[in-house]
C-alpha cells in the first residue's frame, strides 16, 4: 500500500459540497417550475458528472431540450454559489500537506465540470498542491472510464501499481479497475452505500485513517 500517486475524487471525498449541489439543483428545478427534491435524493445524484446530475433530477420523462436548459440554468447558478457552504473535510488539509512532505504525488479526476473544480480548489486553498486536475468536460469520457486516470499516470510517470484512486463512490473503485490500480473508498461521502456492490481495495472512515495507513505501510516497506 504505499503508493507513489494519489488521484482523488473532489466531491464527498476531499470536500463536502453536498448543501451548495443540492440548493443549486433545487433552483434550477424552481426556474423550469418543478418540485423541489429532498437534499438526501440529490446526493444520491451526484458521481457521474453534471449532465447526468440533471436528468436525475428532472426524471425519467425530460427532454433532451429541457435538460439542456436545465444544465445551463444550474451551472450559472452553481458557479455562484458553490463556496456559499462547500468546505474540506476534516483531516483533509493536513493529510495532503504529510503526503506532499512524504514526496508523493497528488492529482485530482472528478466528474464535475473543469471550471467549477479549479474554482472551488482555488477557492479552498489548495492552488498548487495537485500535480493535475481534471474534470468531467477535460476528456471525450468521463469516470468509471479510465481515460483520464490513463492520462494521468502516463502524465505523471506512475504505472497503475504505483498508483491509488480514491474516492466515494462506485464511480471511483470501477474507474480504478478500468485502469488497473487499486482504490481506496471512504465512507463519509455522499454516496457510501455504493461502495457495498463495489468494494475497494482498502476502505476508511476518514482522510486522517487513510494517510496513518498509507504512511504505516510506507515504513514498514522501508523496514523489509
Amino acid at each position: 500500500m504505499s503508493f507513489d500517486l494519489l488521484v482523488f475524487d473532489l466531491d464527498g471525498t476531499l470536500i463536502d459540497s453536498a448543501r451548495d449541489l443540492a440548493e443549486s439543483v433545487n433552483a434550477m428545478l424552481r426556474e423550469l417550475e418543478r418540485p423541489e427534491l429532498p437534499h438526501p435524493t440529490v446526493y444520491g445524484y451526484v458521481g457521474d458528472g453534471a449532465p447526468m446530475l440533471i436528468r436525475r433530477a428532472l426524471g425519467e420523462a425530460a427532454t433532451d431540450e429541457s435538460v439542456e436548459q436545465g444544465l445551463a440554468f444550474f451551472l450559472q447558478y452553481y458557479a455562484q454559489h458553490s463556496l456559499d457552504h462547500t468546505q474540506l473535510y476534516p483531516g483533509v488539509q493536513e493529510s495532503l500537506d504529510a503526503w506532499t512532505a512524504e514526496g508523493r504525488t497528488l492529482a485530482v479526476l472528478t466528474n464535475k465540470p473543469i471550471k467549477a473544480t479549479e474554482r472551488i480548489i482555488s477557492g479552498l486553498g489548495l492552488d498548487g498542491r495537485f500535480e493535475r486536475i481534471y474534470g468531467g468536460n477535460s476528456f471525450d469520457t468521463k469516470k468509471p472510464e479510465p481515460e483520464g486516470l490513463n492520462r494521468i499516470m502516463a502524465e505523471l510517470g506512475h504505472s497503475p501499481t504505483q498508483t491509488l484512486m480514491v474516492g466515494d463512490s462506485s464511480v471511483d473503485i470501477l474507474t480504478a479497475r478500468n485502469a488497473g490500480t487499486a482504490s481506496a473508498g471512504v465512507t463519509y461521502g455522499l454516496r457510501p452505500e455504493s461502495l457495498e456492490e463495489h468494494p475497494p481495495d482498502l476502505l476508511v472512515d476518514s482522510m486522517p485513517e487513510l494517510l496513518e495507513r498509507l504512511s504505516r505501510a510506507r515504513i514498514e516497506r522501508a523496514g523489509d
